[in-house]
């Protein structure tokens, strides 16, 4: 798994996740969020990014672009 694109909030991966399971993509979205930190984590490194498979990046990207 790599890391593909970094996500800003909890509506963008939903989003995204739709996208590419509509399309049967095996991908992870992993959220930053860490409750015994209560979020700082997220305030320094974003939302959280979506991990998937190198060779699917292009698609995964053309995907997002074109919704």
């Amino acid at each position: 798994m790599k890391k593909i694109l970094s996500l800003s909030s909890e509506i963008e991966a939903i989003r995204i996740k739709e996208i590419l399971d509509i399309n049967e993509i095996p991908h992870l979205i992993r959220s930053f969020y860490d409750s015994a930190y209560d979020g700082i984590f997220q305030n320094q490194y974003g939302w959280g990014v979506l991990e998937a498979d190198e060779s699917d990046e292009e698609r995964i990207l053309k995907l997002i672009k074109d919704s």
